[in-house]
């Protein structure tokens, strides 16, 4: 099911001041939702979360019940082979859970089908605000806080979809219970469709790319392996001369 139709979303700077709409990528955003493939979507997410540790004994792992409870016959009680049978208390557990993987495979191109249509289901909804630039000089709670106040989020689950990693923003909504902070690249149909109000970078729409924003006091130079110290070097080059002395010309044969 898609519509023809142009989506606008609404326009903030980073510090909430209204600005006007901007037009969505119609590439993306063009009416498209298909519902079977978000459904497929989630349920492989939830699924693949399962760390899948549940167990339980069946009757062999059971400690005890070597031996008969008693004689087959003359007893009057019904014959018992063990007390550790599935219908005896404390006995095992009969097709209980065992340690498996609940991992599903969803091909990418279904995925990314989900993912298009829960960001169309979204802007049908006019739930999604572009942001200037998140330009975060520190993290700080308050700043973000006050963004998501102030474009409407206050009581509503936001996602914050940022280009590239920024640490700064991620630790500025890591305490706030309804923010969740991802970058663009690696947000799930589940994540999209899990929010009331999405904001999205407006670089991150554009594909703009952006620069590593790692600390500066990190070398991001390749390392290069230590140098060998002269007495390391004297070493070697005693151990090759003497390999060089221990090999000898073959002794010639006396005739007979």
């Amino acid at each position: 099911m898609a519509d023809t139709q142009t989506y606008q979303a609404a326009a903030f700077t980073a510090k909430g001041t209204s600005r006007d709409k901007v037009a969505l990528p119609e590439s993306l955003f063009d009416g498209t939702v298909h519902m079977p493939a978000m459904h497929q979507a989630v349920k492989a997410y939830l699924a693949n979360q399962r760390q899948g540790t549940a167990a339980t004994k069946i009757r062999k792992f059971v400690t005890g019940g070597n031996q008969k409870p008693w004689k087959q016959k003359g007893t009057g009680r019904a014959r018992q082979g063990s007390i550790r049978a599935p219908h005896w208390v404390g006995g095992g557990t009969t097709f209980g859970p065992i340690p498996r993987s609940y991992a599903q495979y969803v091909p990418r191109q279904v995925r990314a089908l989900a993912r298009k249509s829960a960001l169309n289901a979204r802007a049908r909804e006019n739930a999604i605000i572009v942001i200037d630039v998140f330009d975060f000089d520190a993290p700080k709670t308050k700043l973000l806080r006050a963004l998501v106040d102030r474009v409407g989020g206050s009581e509503k689950k936001v996602l914050v979809l940022t280009n590239g990693a920024k640490p700064n923003v991620y630790l500025s909504g890591r305490n706030l219970p309804n923010v969740h902070v991802l970058p663009y690249s690696d947000v799930s149909t589940y994540h999209l469709l899990w929010s009331d109000l999405v904001l999205i970078e407006q670089a991150a729409l554009t594909g703009t790319a952006i620069e590593d924003q790692r600390p500066e006091t990190e070398d991001r130079r390749p390392k290069k392996k230590p140098a060998r110290t002269a007495t390391k070097a004297k070493a070697a080059s005693k151990i090759a001369t003497a390999g060089k002395k221990r090999v000898t010309t073959p002794s010639k044969k006396k005739g007979k």
